[in-house]
């Protein structure tokens, strides 16, 4: 949609409050756990998980906690690369199209796309990084048996919480409307025919 088409057009703002976000990232945790974890258990038994994360740093836990760092800080870089890659791919622009930051007030990494999109484009943007970081993982630790992969999984499925708000606000817009990431806030300008 170029500019001119533009002016038939109205932007109105959808937004998701950060807090009520991480708010319900916390309150995610229970249902991710649960359908991860239960078919997890179900097929690999009772371990004593504690000593199997430890066993993998020679019971060293300071290796571990520095490992779980290291992993967390690359799986968010990850996450906010694979959006961008994602919608790159859909920008008429490409990768010029994409800013990578963080809003500071909150500690949230970001990445944004400056080109409308068209809402299925958008979504599936928003879900890719669930998916390689989330879905994929957790099925690999349940047939790998894997716990390591499953606290990957769970934890980078829940860190997608404010994605699936942003994906339910943008299931109610017609699919094939044309949204613009939000330059500052967490959601997007729809734009909506006069």
């Amino acid at each position: 949609m170029n500019q001119v088409t533009l002016k038939n057009y109205t932007k109105e703002a959808r937004l998701i409050n950060l807090y009520k976000a991480n708010a319900f990232s916390l309150l995610f945790f229970i249902p991710v756990i649960l359908i991860y974890g239960v078919p997890f258990y179900l097929i690999w038994g009772r371990q004593d998980y504690i000593e199997i994360m430890r066993g993998y740093f020679d019971g060293n836990s300071v290796h571990l906690a520095i490992a779980i760092l290291l992993v967390t800080v690359l799986g968010i870089v990850l996450h906010e690369l694979i959006h961008g890659i994602t919608w790159a791919i859909f920008a008429k622009r490409g990768f010029k199209s994409i800013k990578f930051g963080i809003i500071l007030k909150m500690i949230t990494p970001y990445c944004h796309c400056k080109e409308p999109l068209t809402t299925k484009q958008y979504i599936t943007g928003a879900i890719t990084p669930s998916i390689i970081l989330g879905f994929i993982p957790a099925l690999a630790s349940l047939v790998m048996g894997s716990f390591p992969l499953l606290i990957f999984a769970i934890f980078f499925t829940v860190g997608a919480a404010g994605d699936f708000m942003i994906i339910r606000l943008m299931l109610k817009e017609d699919q094939n409307s044309l949204v613009l990431d939000h330059p500052s806030e967490a959601g997007y300008y729809v734009f909506v025919k006069n």
